[in-house]
């Protein structure tokens, strides 16, 4: 099977930002102070400058997040895949703002009521990757140090 052609890097952006504004979920990578990685799926709502996560206060992830205050995650699937890394910040369920919990809820689900205690977390992306084929590899930097570079 022939590969698609590859993507201009102005074409590659808008299909990285449609599939981060539609998609829900992805795969968040996180690793505790002994380095051991810790590798779940979570919802996650993009606003055009940073991803909002929430999971319960109690998990590894949870720990993982607030102590590294890193992340990576991937959306999308082996063959068109975007890769994030990102600094996080984090927020508990009575220092959550307001409009950050209701655009969450609005998308996903209100991670604020209910008896388990979930923390949200705001991870800002210092680095985008996208590509779909090898012929993407050369080029898949979208984002270094916070800045689209396209």
């Amino acid at each position: 099977m022939e590969p698609d052609s590859p993507r201009n890097p102005t074409q590659r952006k808008q299909d990285t930002l449609a599939r981060l504004h539609h998609d829900l979920d992805a795969w968040v990578a996180s690793a505790d102070r002994d380095g051991h990685p810790y590798l779940v799926p979570l919802s996650f709502l993009w606003d055009s400058t940073a991803f909002i996560l929430a999971t319960a206060e109690s998990s590894p992830t949870a720990r993982n997040l607030r102590s590294s205050g890193r992340v990576r995650m991937s959306v999308g699937t082996t063959r068109d895949v975007v890769l994030i890394d990102g600094s996080v910040e984090t927020f508990s369920r009575e220092t959550v703002p307001g409009d950050l919990a209701d655009a969450f809820a609005a998308k996903l689900w209100d991670a604020r009521v209910g008896t388990t205690r979930y923390a949200y977390f705001r991870v800002t992306p210092r680095r985008i990757q996208a590509w779909r084929e090898e012929n993407e590899i050369a080029g898949r930097d979208l984002m270094r140090d916070g800045r689209w570079l396209v």
